[in-house]
């Protein structure tokens, strides 16, 4: 048993490397690229890799994705109970500044954000359990940003905070950002009132 137990772990130790980022199961997730004169190959996403290594049972439901030009920023968007959803993002081509802020007012970490470069280079993925928000500014012309989610999207259960409110003291990176019409009516952290 204990030679299986080693080769599983071997294994899925090659596929993908769970990151700590010093807020809980907020994960950040490299996976193992297989390369040669071809090109590369890597598992994106493996239910039974991702749940023996967090513990966490998963199912994603819906998968999303966005064309953005440079200098856009996205957020900072959140689904409250009871559609709450966890999130798995990565960048398939170019770059953004991903961002969460953590919404859970139980947490040490309430308020406070993480912020990390994901690029269609560097094939990193953010794991953003349920109780955060989330956003992200494109960094080069032509980004596409892929997420899978699990539970589908509800407008009656959707929420944005302010993506520049000064309490929370994001730099996004970039100048002159393009925000939409909706995320420039979020909510000012100071006047949040967690659900979470």
């Amino acid at each position: 048993m204990q030679a299986g137990l080693n080769l599983f772990n071997t294994r899925f130790g090659r596929i993908m490397e769970i990151i700590e980022t010093g807020f809980d199961q907020l994960w950040l997730i490299k996976p193992t690229i297989f390369g040669d004169s071809r090109g590369y190959f890597y598992e994106s996403y493996n239910q039974e890799v991702f749940r023996n290594k967090t513990g966490l049972d998963i199912n994603f439901v819906q998968d999303n994705q966005s064309l953005s030009k440079k200098g856009v920023v996205r957020g900072l968007h959140f689904q409250h109970p009871p559609r709450c959803q966890d999130k798995l993002v990565r960048v398939l081509q170019g770059s953004v500044l991903d961002v969460v802020v953590d919404l859970r007012k139980d947490q040490p970490t309430y308020g406070k954000h993480y912020s990390v470069e994901l690029t269609g280079e560097n094939h990193l993925q953010l794991f953003v359990p349920q109780g955060f928000a989330h956003g992200f500014s494109t960094l080069e012309d032509g980004t596409i940003f892929a997420y899978k989610c699990s539970d589908v999207y509800a407008k009656e259960s959707e929420g944005c905070i302010l993506w520049n409110d000064p309490q929370l003291g994001i730099d996004w990176q970039i100048e002159n950002p393009v925000i939409s019409e909706k995320d420039t009516k979020g909510e000012p952290f100071s006047q949040f009132v967690s659900p979470f």
